[in-house]
């Protein structure tokens, strides 16, 4: 578990505990991650900062709103970032956006999409994840989850450019074998 994953989920706990200066902490921690995911979005897809910024707020919300269903025995980040990136498909499918707008990776989702499905994606994501090694962890994360770039996962972890994506690549693979069915012919 990555140090940001082990002091959000932290605050996070506490702040469920009933801590207000932890919960706080998590909320101002939040709004600096968020805000950097929707503005490269959202940039990637032709749109604005301002609607970063009403896509955070709305975030937060759902945050705030859904914060029970969070499972303390999971990692908190990818609960986090299934309730971002859903309230991100909300706003494409609200502003109309065409496939033409969106990122790849979330353009099958704009067509098939359940709120609920969100969190419950995350959950299995996580159990996914932690059968990884930390380095294929934290290359999905940074580049997967967080939307950095490989550079920019190479310099955060430590890593060759050349080993985020092979890590990238093998822990998706993996995870992938994870979950197709076997074949029994």
């Amino acid at each position: 578990m990555t140090t940001n994953e082990q002091e959000l989920k932290s605050l996070m706990a506490a702040g469920l505990d009933g801590d207000g200066a932890a919960y706080r902490a998590l909320l101002e921690r939040l709004s600096l991650h968020l805000r950097s995911y929707y503005r490269g979005r959202l940039a990637r897809a032709g749109r604005g900062p301002s609607e970063a910024e009403d896509l955070l707020q709305e975030a937060l919300l759902a945050i705030h709103t859904r914060r029970h269903t969070y499972d303390r025995a999971e990692l908190f980040t990818p609960w986090l970032y299934a309730i971002a990136r859903y309230k991100l498909i909300d706003h494409l499918r609200r502003t109309n956006a065409s496939r033409g707008d969106v990122p790849i990776e979330d353009a099958d989702a704009l067509a098939s999409y359940a709120d609920h499905d969100g969190v419950e994606s995350s959950i299995d994501l996580g159990h996914l994840m932690a059968r990884l090694p930390i380095k294929m962890q934290r290359a999905i994360q940074y580049v997967k989850l967080d939307g950095l770039s490989v550079a920019e996962a190479a310099r955060r972890s430590g890593m060759t450019e050349s080993a985020v994506k092979v890590s990238v690549h093998r822990g998706l693979k993996a995870m992938s074998a994870a979950i197709r069915p076997e074949d029994k012919s």
